[in-house]
């Protein structure tokens, strides 16, 4: 979808030379926009967007950056209607290698700020599955309410999921005050924490993008982390030298991947079906 010059200078309030296609995510299209400076900028739009796209993301970048623990490129321009929002450029690197020491650090501060409840005071959804986000006083109450049992009911809506692995996510949703580990208040998240949402500037240090921002449990970040790879073993090593993971945290790591692996199951099938059901059977 080519982007309008004349839009992006409505929104940011300046004047635009150029624009160049860049990758972006699996649903937006993003765009290197150089302006009459010669600055260079980030913008990307979305064809369909779901109500509140955009100014979502725009909330959370700016509350990943509050934190002042790793670095998020700065909210320049927003708009949901026309859809669009402008970042601050950060010029990735093809070889700087990440340090993943530094970042887990980082994270660990981020983490650390927390928020004032589980789920989102705004209480907009995220994802590209629109899943709620209503405040809640546990973790157990949230990923129950939130995540798991809306899962549950998109995935029959979309014969996804054998009825047997439903009901038994429905039974661990009803049981994560005893799978859950010790209490722990809300982390600040940055909820959809995979390798393609670091992204690594040319002097190593790694910036956070696309968030699906909300409070909730600080071990779902790292397990979502582990889930697709991307992050080295001293990342997490540093992680817990600055902010110890309570005991039993290797064991919980399916128990937080269970969502996002749902999610996977619903948008694309394939082998993230078994995935699941390996997950559900540690539990049964």
């Amino acid at each position: 979808m080519a982007l309008s010059i004349s839009t992006i200078e409505d929104v940011l309030g300046r004047e635009v030379v150029a624009t160049t296609p860049v990758r972006g995510g699996d649903v937006a299209e993003s765009f290197r926009v150089k302006l009459a400076d010669d600055e260079l900028v980030f913008a990307k739009t979305h064809l369909r967007p779901p109500p509140d796209f955009f100014s979502t993301e725009a909330l959370g970048l700016e509350r990943l950056r509050d934190a002042q623990a790793v670095p998020v490129p700065k909210v320049l321009a927003v708009s949901d209607d026309p859809p669009l929002l402008v970042l601050e450029w950060v010029q990735e690197s093809t070889s700087a290698r990440p340090d993943d020491a530094e970042f887990g650090r980082a994270l660990a501060k981020l983490h650390q700020a927390g928020v004032d409840s589980f789920g989102r005071q705004d209480r907009r959804s995220t994802g590209s599955r629109g899943l709620p986000n209503e405040p809640r006083e546990t973790w157990a109450e949230f990923y129950a309410t939130q995540r798991l049992l809306p899962l549950v009911e998109l995935a029959a809506a979309q014969v996804v999921l054998g009825r047997s692995t439903l009901s038994a996510i429905e039974s661990i949703a009803g049981r994560l005050d005893e799978l859950g580990g010790p209490v722990e208040p809300p982390a600040r998240l940055h909820g959809d924490l995979w390798g393609g949402n670091r992204i690594v500037d040319t002097s190593g240090v790694s910036w956070l993008i696309d968030p699906a921002f909300h409070g909730g449990h600080r071990e779902f970040d790292l397990a979502m982390m582990r889930l697709f790879g991307g992050f080295g073993p001293e990342c997490f090593a540093a992680y817990d030298e600055v902010a110890p993971l309570a005991s039993g945290a290797d064991e919980r790591v399916p128990l937080h991947q269970l969502a996002p692996l749902v999610v996977h199951a619903i948008k694309f099938g394939g082998s993230y079906v078994p995935a699941v059901e390996q997950v559900v059977s540690l539990y049964r």
